[in-house]
């Protein structure tokens, strides 16, 4: 008799104990799931925002800012203002008159010593992430890096052109960049053989997410969504447990 109370009394007593803390943390997880990526992206974009303002409002006369007229400062309105003037200045490089002169001034650019390589490098950069054409990141890999037996997510882009192919072994090669984990905008450029290289049926964002997070978030995966629906899960059977640990008593 007394071992059979005491097997009804001790699993009942750590639920008793445990089940509000239990209770509260989940609740709080589940919480800082839902409100954490809002408040990050919230404060991203308002660092873009306020970033984009700073630049631009200081070249804004008074009369046109809203401020002057309003006892507020709008936000967001230097980044309409530099939205409206890059749409405007791809209209007129669009015709005969702005091509010109956007020619005349890469001409000046490139006769300037030290500025002719910053404006290059930095023209391509935006050409190839901002282009359609299949020289930006459109592919991903594996290669075999950095030893035998360990693999590593690269991003595939053009072949190399004839200056660069002529010196390399007689087999097809593509570019390939592999980046660092968890910062993806620094890492490795070379070529590697096309046989070496494993293609994979993922998107560059997915890649992304996954290097950023250094493979917490998997592609393929609901897992931000699947761990909040189990902390709401485990919130929902602690409060279960709790209720029916104290039917017994009433």
């Amino acid at each position: 008799m007394t071992n059979s109370d005491q097997s009804g009394a001790s699993p009942a007593a750590p639920r008793a104990s445990a089940g509000p803390v239990s209770r509260l943390r989940n609740y709080f997880l589940t919480g800082l799931v839902v409100a954490g990526p809002v408040a990050v992206t919230s404060w991203i974009i308002w660092w873009f925002v306020t970033w984009v303002d700073n630049l631009v409002r200081p070249i804004i006369p008074a009369p046109y800012l809203p401020e002057t007229y309003l006892p507020i400062t709008v936000p967001g309105f230097g980044l309409i203002i530099a939205l409206f003037a890059l749409t405007i200045l791809g209209f007129l490089t669009a015709n005969l008159v702005g091509s010109r002169l956007v020619g005349l001034g890469e001409s000046l650019l490139n006769h300037m010593p030290i500025v002719r390589p910053i404006y290059r490098t930095t023209k391509q950069i935006f050409q190839t992430l901002f282009s359609g054409s299949e020289s930006s990141f459109r592919r991903v890999g594996l290669v075999e890096f950095p030893a035998p037996g360990m693999w590593s997510l690269v991003f595939l882009t053009q072949p190399p052109t004839e200056p660069i192919a002529k010196h390399l072994p007689q087999s097809e090669h593509v570019s390939a960049f592999l980046p660092c984990t968890p910062n993806p905008t620094t890492g490795f450029f070379f070529y590697v053989p096309k046989r070496d290289v494993i293609d994979l049926d993922i998107t560059v964002e997915q890649a992304m997410s996954l290097l950023i997070s250094a493979g917490i978030i998997q592609p393929g995966s609901e897992e931000g969504h699947d761990k909040l629906a189990a902390l709401a899960d485990a919130a929902r059977t602690a409060q279960a447990t709790r209720k029916a640990a104290r039917s017994p008593a009433n």
